[in-house]
């Protein structure tokens, strides 16, 4: 019997090895824990206010198998701040799914995607993964993929419930905030030459209101938005170019407040990225999203939404490190002009980049003094501020990572008035208040294991020794 066991173990070891050889079975995981100050964070900082400070943890555990007919996936994550919870707690409702897919593969070419999955399209514009934040995204969706050398073509949809209303038969209104209802999209993606890849993107998104109008009535209409455009990047040896063009149109949603009829937005940001050395790199960019104006009171004007909304991208990656703009906290409607440089060193195991951002706005502010005190629509400054990102990285060894970073807001009037920072006395009430440091830190550490692989090495050492 003893007998039998070791080698029933023994097989059980030697097929493990034989499924992570062929690259078919992955296991593997993250570890991440950040520190971070904050003081002007998102939003410019009041009188008085006091720094934050806290510790947050993303820690995932990853399986994933492969075959040439199907692949499965599921990554599971417990998203913590350091705290949040009592020495003697028994349970917490931070674990939760990140992804389960599974795929079917037709053939080489051809697959079907299905399950929670992240979606990451190009450079994270429109759909990325936000995998800055420690919770990311992920999408309930089907992606049908064709892949075949120098394209790529991808059409998803999701339909989105809340729950199957516990055996009732009929209704598909969606309530949660924040989230769409049904999403249907094509990604085109063909390599022209060795110097040139472009992309098409064509999403439509539906989202649907909930809101009692004036009459008693209760609205729950469905709005569809079109957001379609292209990605193209250029790659000349040293020098490195991306150019984004996307038009939004369709119905945008109504509320209470706001009513209006038509959607007519875009976004334009082209980049250039020059290699100095191998080890020196500089960068120059503007990205240029469209807005509202606040001065212009006109109902035709009023009846057009003008607000470029970048709907799953990974917006922290582009306009500024510290979320002033697009990251859950918002700035008047008003679009943004984002002109910016960007310096990047690296030197055996460290790395370092400085960003500097200059933001306006990319429409009219109103001066809500003036109109207090004239009347008068008059719009302020377009000048934001100016944001410098510092940025260092060290690789300690092939699994772990650390990385810090500081920010440095200089806020204008115009950006603390847009936010609702303002002074409330004196002779300067009802300005944005500028006198406040608005700066934020972090470090971050990253321990990425591949459990497989670790195993693998000590199980072959103990076969030979048999």
């Amino acid at each position: 019997m003893k007998s039998f066991t070791k080698k029933l173990l023994l097989t059980g070891v030697l097929g493990i090895v034989s499924l992570t050889s062929f690259g078919q079975l992955t296991f593997d995981g993250e570890y991440r824990p950040r520190a971070e100050y904050r003081h002007g964070f998102k939003e410019n900082a009041d009188t008085n206010q006091a720094s934050a400070f806290h510790i947050s943890q993303r820690t995932r555990l990853n399986v994933g198998y492969k075959v040439d007919d199907y692949e499965f996936y599921v990554s599971v994550q417990d998203i913590r701040v350091w705290g949040a919870n009592s020495q003697l707690n028994v349970s917490d409702g931070f674990m939760s799914i990140h992804q389960a897919w599974g795929k079917i593969n037709f053939n080489k070419n051809l697959g079907l995607k299905m399950g929670r999955q992240e979606i990451i399209l190009d450079d994270h514009r429109i759909f990325g993964n936000v995998g800055w934040a420690q919770q990311a995204r992920s999408h309930d969706a089907a992606v049908l993929q064709y892949e075949k050398n120098k394209m790529k073509l991808h059409v998803g949809l999701a339909f989105n419930q809340t729950s199957n209303k516990f055996g009732a038969l009929s209704g598909v209104d969606y309530m949660l905030v924040k989230s769409y209802r049904d999403m249907h999209y094509a990604w085109f993606n063909y390599k022209v030459s060795d110097k040139i890849t472009t992309s098409l993107l064509f999403l439509n998104l539906g989202s649907q209101s909930f809101d009692t109008l004036a009459s008693g009535v209760t609205n729950d209409a469905m709005y569809y938005t079109q957001t379609m455009g292209t990605h193209t990047k250029f790659n000349f040896g040293k020098l490195k170019m991306t150019f984004n063009g996307f038009f939004q149109m369709g119905t945008p949603q109504k509320t209470l407040t706001i009513r209006q009829d038509k959607l007519s937005a875009y976004l334009i940001g082209l980049e250039a990225n020059y290699n100095l050395t191998d080890k020196f790199k500089i960068g120059l960019g503007f990205e240029m999203q469209s807005g509202q104006s606040q001065t212009d009171t006109t109902a035709s004007y009023r009846n057009t939404n003008r607000a470029f909304t970048p709907f799953f991208g990974t917006n922290h990656k582009f306009n500024g490190l510290m979320d002033y703009f697009y990251v859950g906290n918002p700035h008047g409607n008003v679009g943004l002009n984002d002109a910016y440089f960007k310096l990047g060193y690296k030197f055996n195991k460290f790395n370092v980049g400085l960003n500097t951002h200059i933001f306006l706005a990319g429409n009219d502010v109103l001066d809500p003094v003036v109109l207090a005190n004239t009347g008068e629509y008059k719009a302020m400054s377009s000048f934001l501020g100016t944001e410098f990102d510092l940025s260092v990285g060290f690789k300690v060894n092939k699994s772990v990572t650390v990385k810090m970073g500081y920010s440095h807001m200089l806020a204008s009037e115009t950006l603390a008035t847009l936010k609702g920072v303002t002074y409330t006395t004196g002779p300067d009430a009802g300005k944005g208040r500028t006198d406040q440091i608005n700066n934020w830190a972090y470090t971050m550490v990253i321990i990425k294991p591949n459990f497989l692989k670790k195993k693998e090495k000590k199980q072959a050492k103990q076969i030979e020794t048999k």
